[in-house]
């Protein structure tokens, strides 16, 4: 017998495929999509059919809402998510640059020295208003 897999590990090749194409478990959005998309069907089937009485036609229009619905969905959560991908790829260039450019003349933060007769050189605690030699 095979042995049982760990509360917290994933099973393999136990994933949920929506008609054998769709893996609802791995690909970001599906889920809900899918479950929007299944809600609005009824939604829309069940007030059609309320205001019509007409099954067939109401059948044919839950399934036109089930496709507007699943599909509005799906494009508004993988613009969103597309979104915060470049979002998260730009603040990791920043964190990756600033770890790079830190305390070198390349860093943006850096103030440039005066070059006022003296060498330029201050610590980054001293205040030169308030150092007991005075300003310079």
């Amino acid at each position: 017998m095979a042995a049982a897999p760990q509360p917290g590990e994933p099973a393999k090749g136990k994933t949920f495929k929506l008609l054998g194409i769709l893996d609802v478990e791995n690909i970001p959005c599906a889920r809900d999509s899918v479950l929007y998309g299944s809600l609005g069907s009824v939604v829309v089937g069940l007030g059609h059919f309320l205001f019509t009485s007409r099954i067939r036609r109401s059948c044919d229009v839950g399934v036109g809402g089930f496709i507007l619905v699943t599909l509005g969905c799906w494009f508004h959560c993988r613009y969103n998510y597309a979104k915060l991908r470049i979002q998260e790829r730009m603040a990791r260039e920043g964190i990756k640059n600033k770890i790079l450019y830190e305390s070198t003349h390349l860093d943006p933060q850096r103030k440039p020295a005066n070059g006022s007769g003296s060498s330029g050189v201050t610590s980054g605690t001293e205040n030169p208003a308030t150092s007991p030699w005075g300003p310079r």
